[in-house]
């Protein structure tokens, strides 16, 4: 587990991957409220947030599992996840931010119509 990396996992990248073919350009792995907040693809002007969350470390209510060994550490950090992802949403919304979520297992175009449509709904004019 402590080799999962931060950023540039498979299902970002392949997220990234559509988004940039599709003529979205975005930066990666930004700050939006402090060092440890930070938003898997950013596009700034139109202030959306996009979060790549991992089925496991953010407990997917489809795919999350939850370990046998050591369980109440897991379930711990996971419910500290989860309150942390809804804190970020609240702070990011209420400073009039779009954030968007995507689960590591949804359909890649599916997700990226998703942050297209928002993108497009809120650029500057």
């Amino acid at each position: 587990m402590a080799r999962t990396g931060r950023r540039d996992t498979k299902p970002e990248l392949e997220l990234r991957q559509v988004l940039h073919a599709r003529g979205l350009r975005f930066r990666v792995d930004r700050a939006v409220l402090d060092r440890r907040r930070r938003a898997d693809i950013v596009f700034g002007p139109s202030r959306v947030a996009v979060f790549v969350d991992g089925c496991f470390w953010h407990g997917c209510p489809e795919h999350a599992t939850w370990p046998k060994k050591n369980a109440a550490y897991w379930r711990e950090k996971i419910d500290t996840n989860r309150k942390r992802d809804r804190d970020t949403d609240e702070q990011l919304t209420n400073a009039g931010w779009a954030v968007l979520r995507v689960w590591e297992h949804e359909d890649v175009k599916v997700a990226a119509d998703r942050v297209e449509a928002v993108v497009a709904s809120r650029r500057p004019r």
